[in-house]
C-alpha cells in the first residue's frame, strides 16, 4: 500500500489470462519478445488483469474491473480465463471491501479484459457489480463501443457496459477532466476511441494507471506496440508524451497486464525510455 496525496493506493489482481503474443507485440519479431514472454503452445502470453484501488476523500475507488466471471467454458479455454482464488470480488473481500463500498469505478475503457467484471449476473440478468458506484468512463468510447470496427468488435461486449448505462450509473467524461479530488483522466486515441489514462496525485510522484497505452514493462520501447491498437503511431506519440513526463517528474507507472512487474519508474536513454527500477505498491500475499 502506498500514500499518494490524500489516497491511500494499492494494485489487486484480478485474473489471470492467455492472449497471442504475437498479437501482443505487433510487428516485434517473436525471438524479441518471447525472451520476456516466453509463449506456450499455443503461442499464448501469460498476462493478468491488475486493478487500482485507491481509497481518501471519502470515497473508494477501483480503476478497472478485470475479465469477470461471465463466461463460457469455450471462451474459457480459449483465454486460458483463471479466476479461482484471482477475482475482483474476492480481491476486494480480502482488504475488507466489499463491492457495496466501491463508490466509483473508472474504466480506462470497455475491452473485455477491462470492464468485464463491471457487471454480475443475477437472477434478472447482468446488472452493476458495484451497486453503489459511478462508472466513469469517456464519452467517446462509449460511443465507439456501441458501433465498433470490424477490426476490434470482438474486443468488447456490449452486454458488460450497456447495462451500466441502463441502472442510470454510468458518468459519460468528455476529454481531460478532474472526475474526483486528485484523481485525473486522460484521454488517449491509439489503442481505441477514448482511452484513458488515471493519474493519482498531482506533479511529482504521481501514480499513473497506464491501461493499454503500456500494458506491460516489454512495451516500454516506443515501436512496441500492439496489433490490437487502432492506431499504433499514434499509440507511439502518446507514449513517448508519457514517458518524457513520467521520467521527468518521477511518476510511478501501474503496468495492467504484466505479469512480472507491478509498477515501474522510468528514465531517459538516449532518444528512448528505459524501466528505472520496479515499485512494489502491494507486497500482501493477496496482491500478487
Amino acid at each position: 500500500m502506498m500514500q499518494v496525496g490524500s489516497y491511500s493506493v494499492t494494485v489487486i489482481e484480478a485474473e489471470r489470462f492467455r492472449l497471442d503474443g504475437g498479437a501482443m507485440f505487433g510487428v516485434v519479431p517473436k525471438p524479441l519478445w518471447s525472451r520476456s514472454h516466453p509463449p506456450d503452445e499455443k503461442n499464448r502470453i501469460q498476462m493478468v488483469t491488475r486493478c487500482l484501488l485507491a481509497r481518501g476523500e471519502g470515497r473508494v475507488v477501483l480503476v478497472d474491473t478485470g475479465l469477470g466471471d461471465d463466461w463460457s467454458e469455450k471462451e474459457r479455454e480459449i483465454y486460458a480465463i483463471e479466476n479461482g482464488r484471482h477475482s475482483i470480488l474476492a480481491a476486494l473481500a480480502a482488504r475488507g471491501v466489499a463491492a457495496s463500498d466501491v463508490t466509483d469505478v473508472v474504466l480506462t475503457h470497455l475491452h473485455f479484459d477491462h470492464a468485464g467484471g463491471a457487471v454480475t449476473r443475477g437472477q434478472g440478468g447482468l446488472a452493476p457489480a458495484f451497486a453503489n458506484a459511478r462508472y466513469h468512463v469517456q464519452e467517446s468510447q462509449y460511443r465507439w463501443a456501441l458501433d465498433p470496427t470490424e477490426k476490434d468488435r470482438r474486443s468488447f461486449r456490449p452486454d458488460t457496459f450497456v447495462p451500466l448505462e441502463a441502472s442510470g450509473r454510468l458518468a459519460r467524461v468528455d476529454g481531460e477532466a478532474e472526475i474526483l479530488p486528485g484523481i485525473h483522466v486522460l484521454p488517449t486515441q491509439g489503442h481505441t476511441i477514448g482511452h484513458q489514462i488515471v493519474r493519482i496525485g498531482e506533479g511529482p510522484g504521481s501514480i499513473v494507471y497506464c491501461g493499454d497505452l503500456i500494458p506491460m514493462a516489454a512495451h516500454l520501447p516506443l515501436p512496441w506496440v500492439m496489433s490490437y491498437d487502432l492506431h499504433p503511431v499514434t499509440t507511439m506519440k502518446e507514449k513517448r508524451a508519457l514517458l518524457r513526463q513520467a521520467a521527468d517528474e518521477e511518476w510511478i507507472l501501474v503496468l495492467e497486464h504484466d505479469p512480472f512487474q507491478q509498477a515501474v519508474r522510468v528514465a531517459r536513454q538516449g532518444d528512448g525510455f528505459v524501466p528505472a527500477g520496479q515499485v512494489a505498491i502491494s507486497t500482501d500475499s493477496a496482491a500478487t
